[in-house]
């Protein structure tokens, strides 16, 4: 059995850009070794934009070292980036974006979305690279809803997406480069939640609404639970219909050192990372026709 190692709550809340209210629930900068192979996650609403013709978002910016993911759960994202990947995606749909060697891209409200207007919430996530995969060609996967399968749940507990990993036999539809599972779980209320899961990995339970009970914990929206890595089964009472992000994988166990958009394993890499960025190695993104 699992136990509860802490519960972390969010670093505060801010703007990224001028389309994304952001909490962000964990960082390289504070629980990077606990939380491996994730290094940050960004809970951006739940919110409500008015329609509008504005392109609100956040504009050109680098990263090296990892990889992001992107989860909507309301409203619509468009991405870019000078790798050459792209596209729109609207709720259930995920996008997954491997910028390793480095690259520049963008994300902005979804024309439709922008258009429309409405509720707005989605999560994004970066996933640590292991050193030997680092300096890997960038690429994307633009993963839709109906690319997702969905599992139900023992003990009628509700049912998870499987983004990546696997559940069973059940694969995820996302290739990561180490094993982890990334699941978006909707649970039903005073049922036991009960999963099984890789000994001597990480695993932890972000809670976006509803509430759960783990052990003795209470957990509630925008709280994560981090359970030991020891054991394979985590179980948790839901108090409340919840909907939850799985996120468990294998540590890397390597150095980490990150600077703003960069993230390797030593100062003299993130050095060099800055200085190629500099000097135009990222490539850029070409306009839209």
């Amino acid at each position: 059995m699992k136990k509860v190692a802490f519960i972390k709550r969010s670093n505060g809340s801010h703007w990224v850009g001028d389309g994304f209210p952001v909490k962000n629930i964990f960082s390289y900068t504070d629980i990077a070794e606990k939380i491996s192979p994730f290094l940050m996650m960004d809970h951006a609403g739940p919110a409500v934009f008015p329609p509008t013709k504005q392109k609100l978002g956040v504009g050109q910016h680098p990263h090296r070292g990892f990889e992001t993911v992107t989860i909507v759960y309301q409203g619509g994202v468009t991405h870019r980036d000078s790798a050459g990947g792209g596209g729109s995606i609207g709720p259930g749909d995920v996008q997954w974006m491997t910028a390793a060697s480095g690259l520049i891209h963008e994300e902005f409200h979804s024309e439709d979305f922008a258009r429309q207007g409405g509720p707005f919430e989605m999560i994004q996530l970066w996933v640590n690279l292991p050193a030997k995969d680092k300096m890997s060609a960038p690429g994307y996967q633009g993963i839709t809803a109906e690319n997702i399968v969905h599992v139900s749940l023992a003990n009628d507990a509700g049912t998870a997406r499987i983004i990546a990993g696997a559940f069973g036999n059940v694969k995820g539809a996302a290739q990561t480069f180490t094993p982890m599972n990334v699941w978006d779980l909707r649970l039903n209320a005073g049922r036991t939640l009960s999963l099984t899961l890789p000994s001597g990995h990480t695993a932890a339970l972000y809670v976006l609404s509803g509430r759960l009970t783990v052990g003795t914990q209470t957990v509630g929206a925008a709280e994560m639970v981090v359970m030991e890595r020891e054991g394979t089964e985590l179980l948790a009472e839901v108090t409340e219909d919840a909907v939850v992000l799985l996120l468990s994988g294998a540590p890397l166990n390597e150095s980490i050192v990150g600077h703003g958009p960069f993230v390797m394993n030593t100062r003299a890499e993130i050095m060099q990372a800055m200085q190629d960025y500099n000097n135009g190695k990222f490539g850029q993104i070409v306009s839209a026709s």
